[in-house]
């Protein structure tokens, strides 16, 4: 076994010692506690109590009392993950730990291009801080005014702008965080530069709370975005989609900093049932991208840059049309279109989801063979193959046809999950591309992580959580040998 012992139940005195050590008032129960424990997609309802420290000493000494106690302890941000990580199991024996309230801003520094910010500081918060010091901090999401900076990196949250920027991962400077044994690592630096040995920052990062609670972060900022040109374009294909992107970076100096890939079903869906979208061109088309170009430099023509790859385009066959957003009221049409396609989805019916990525150049070939197995397989979905076509992660999903029995469509998930993460690996592709593991994937970890790998894992769980108290069932099995 890899921990000494599960979490047993909480008894009358272990309830005491943990109003003792957080204090009055930050232990909530009953209904309070209800919106805690269900997980975003409403895949998991898990019971347990909810603990709500409001300092990152105050985290540290609760870990050190329930790992004493054995006490399970799921940490949670703005508990918008897709995963099931921040939702306890049903045993009625975890506690829910909310950063919501460690949510300071401690510094921000302009000149360093840095910015410290708690773990459980709202992302959009985050990003109204730099624009306040004329600086810019990319992470972007359709969650970015709920969820919260631990989660985006204990899940090494992605977004649109992951083509220019990087995944969360790559917008961290420094770390601290709350050990299982009560220790807090504080390494808040901002230097850019540090080879003092093993970059032990780099473990908490997408592990879910696995080996530690982050508590804050020193993440890097950019110059203040004061151009961009957006574009909203008809291809012909996921091919010359894939085309048309290096054609823009090359012709931009590198300037694009989002490109998503949009097919007709997901314009439909959202026109359908989502108030105030509306199709950006006049006649249908089988494809679309959602483009953008932006800059530092107010003066730089992004927009003629923008109108003339498209234009060369359009006579080479790469493109068949294609509207330019005029001012920012078009610009954020064109987005508030590709970010409300998951709840399209989810409107029209029942769905089952594939977060991927496989490299950028075989996504034409990856989306042709996923699509004839499906239309084969299964015939009672529709194919929405949709997202950061730039960085190769593709939210493969499967929408239950109209006239479709919900039950018998949801009741195939396992095996189309298992063709279609299979696909994957022949790819050499990540069957979690952006939304991590948390209890949703344990089992897909395990039968695609090579096995020398999961080892390795699993020994620096044994290293930092020797007890199992944090986040239990989570990335790794808890009975896992």
């Amino acid at each position: 076994m890899i921990f000494a012992s599960a979490p047993g139940p909480l008894e009358p005195q272990t309830l005491a010692g943990l109003e003792q050590v957080l204090g009055p008032g930050r232990l909530l129960a009953g209904p309070e506690a209800e919106p805690f424990l269900t997980d975003h997609r409403q895949l998991y309802h898990g019971r347990g109590l909810v603990a709500r420290p409001h300092t990152a000493g105050e985290l540290a000494r609760l870990l050190a009392f329930c790992n004493e106690h054995r006490i399970g302890v799921v940490p949670q941000g703005g508990n918008t993950g897709y995963c099931g990580g921040a939702t306890p199991d049903e045993s009625g024996t975890q506690l829910v730990v909310s950063l919501a309230r460690l949510s300071r801003i401690r510094q921000v520094d302009p000149l360093n291009y840095s910015l410290v910010a708690e773990a459980g500081c709202i992302l959009a918060d985050a990003q109204r801080a730099a624009e306040e010091a004329e600086r810019f901090f990319p992470l972007s999401l359709g969650s970015q005014g709920s969820c919260q900076i631990g989660g985006n990196l204990s899940t090494n949250a992605g977004g649109v702008h992951v083509l220019r920027y990087g995944m969360m991962r790559d917008l961290v400077l420094g770390l601290e965080v709350a050990l299982a044994d009560g220790r807090l690592l504080s390494s808040l630096t901002s230097l850019r530069k540090d080879n003092t040995g093993y970059d032990v920052k780099s473990l908490f990062l997408g592990a879910e709370g696995t080996l530690g609670i982050i508590t804050a972060a020193s993440l890097k900022l950019f110059p203040k975005i004061r151009c961009s040109a957006t574009a909203f374009a008809a291809v012909p294909d996921p091919r010359a989609a894939v085309q048309l992107l290096a054609r823009l970076r090359e012709a931009s100096g590198d300037r694009v900093s989002s490109f998503e890939l949009v097919p007709r079903l997901a314009i439909e869906l959202t026109t359908r049932h989502i108030p105030g979208v509306r199709d950006p061109l006049e006649a249908p088309h089988s494809w679309y991208v959602l483009c953008e170009l932006t800059s530092s430099r107010a003066a730089d023509p992004l927009d003629s840059m923008l109108t003339e790859c498209l234009g060369e385009a359009l006579q080479g066959g790469l493109v068949r049309d294609a509207a330019l957003a005029a001012s920012e009221r078009e610009r954020a049409a064109f987005w508030k279109l590709r970010e409300t396609i998951p709840e399209a989805q989810r409107l029209d019916g029942a769905s089952l989801k594939h977060d991927i990525s496989v490299p950028v150049a075989a996504i034409p070939e990856f989306i042709e063979r996923a699509g004839a197995w499906l239309r084969e397989n299964a015939p009672d979905g529709r194919l929405i193959a949709y997202g950061h076509v730039g960085d190769g992660n593709l939210h493969l999903n499967l929408n239950q046809a109209p006239g479709a029995d919900r039950a018998a469509f949801l009741a195939r998930s396992e095996p189309i999950k298992r063709a279609i993460h299979d696909l994957v690996r022949d790819f050499d592709g990540s069957f979690s591309a952006e939304h991590g593991i948390g209890r949703l994937k344990v089992g897909e970890l395990e039968h695609y992580a090579q096995p020398v790998e999961l080892a390795l894992m699993r020994a620096i769980k044994r290293v930092f959580d020797p007890r199992g108290i944090l986040n239990p069932g989570k990335v790794l099995r808890r009975d896992a040998q």
